[in-house]
């Protein structure tokens, strides 16, 4: 059974915060939280299936500024990455689910490190896909920063008219070919968010299209240092041939965190593809 709908949740700080879910499988199976990165379509509809289909009460959400969650303004964040993080602590705890399995893609996984680090009691494994271990800007001396060519190439195009659904898709899809994944499921994807978008305007659309709001959030202090503070069960997911967090940021979370494992994709990028759904859904099983 799939669901989608809203939940207010309240994070102690934050009241009153509509955060955008659809559900798969049972309501009394073991949750796994999803988190969007930005949107919850980074998930794939395959692999929520596939987890439910072994088990799991499957929640993906969208982050604040994004989907069907509270969006206010994209340009200037009154909230901070701990915030997200709380709201996954929080997410968790609405839904009833607590431990849950955690986990995060892009962005996303970010949220996901910081949660398990300032909220370990919500959470009982974690996983993180295509992501690394500091905030968005330059990383650190021993990590390698985006593919810069590649980079160049993704950020010299003209923007797309925003008011226009095929040539926003059509900017997406290029985008995704430029950094090595499928320009047609992008696409297709790219669509669906459109649709999911509560607000015309440019910075909503680049907020849900592009995850924009992330390159103005205050994500102090540093968390990679605390990365072996982790004691749960912790997967590594990375795509061999991922140029904007290329795969040595992968491998040194998988360093950092005790016990983690590391799936490497050698044919994936910065998404999860079809091919790979399998792979990584039986990874997440394996965690428990």
């Amino acid at each position: 059974m799939t669901t989608a709908n809203a939940i207010r949740i309240d994070t102690g700080i934050d009241t009153g915060i509509d955060i955008g879910i659809e559900s798969f499988g049972a309501s009394d199976a073991p949750l796994v939280l999803l988190v969007g990165g930005t949107t919850m379509l980074s998930w794939p509809d395959a692999l929520c299936e596939r987890l439910a289909a072994g088990g799991r009460r499957v929640v993906r959400y969208d982050l604040r500024d994004s989907g069907k969650s509270t969006t206010k303004d994209p340009d200037a964040p009154a909230y901070t990455l701990r915030d997200l993080a709380a709201d996954a602590a929080a997410l968790t705890e609405a839904l009833g689910g607590r431990p849950a399995h955690l986990a995060g893609i892009g962005v996303g996984g970010m949220v996901a490190q910081v949660a398990a680090l300032d909220h370990p009691a919500a959470f009982s494994a974690l996983t993180l896909v295509g992501t690394r271990a500091v905030a968005p800007g330059p990383p650190d001396a021993d990590l390698p920063d985006h593919d810069q060519a590649t980079m160049g190439r993704l950020f010299s195009r003209a923007m797309p008219e925003w008011t226009d659904r095929a040539a926003v898709a059509e900017f997406i899809a290029a985008g995704a070919e430029i950094l090595g994944d499928d320009p047609a499921a992008a696409r297709a994807n790219a669509a669906r968010v459109w649709d999911r978008t509560p607000d015309a305007t440019p910075p909503v659309r680049l907020a849900n299209q592009l995850g924009t709001v992330f390159s103005k959030l205050d994500c102090t202090p540093r968390w990679r240092e605390r990365l072996p503070e982790i004691k749960i069960p912790t997967l590594v997911v990375h795509g061999r041939r991922n140029r904007f967090f290329p795969l040595g940021n992968g491998e040194a979370i998988a360093r950092e965190i005790p016990g983690a494992r590391l799936l490497v994709l050698d044919e994936a990028a910065t998404a999860i593809p079809g091919t790979a759904v399998e792979e990584v859904t039986e990874a997440m099983l394996g965690l428990g």
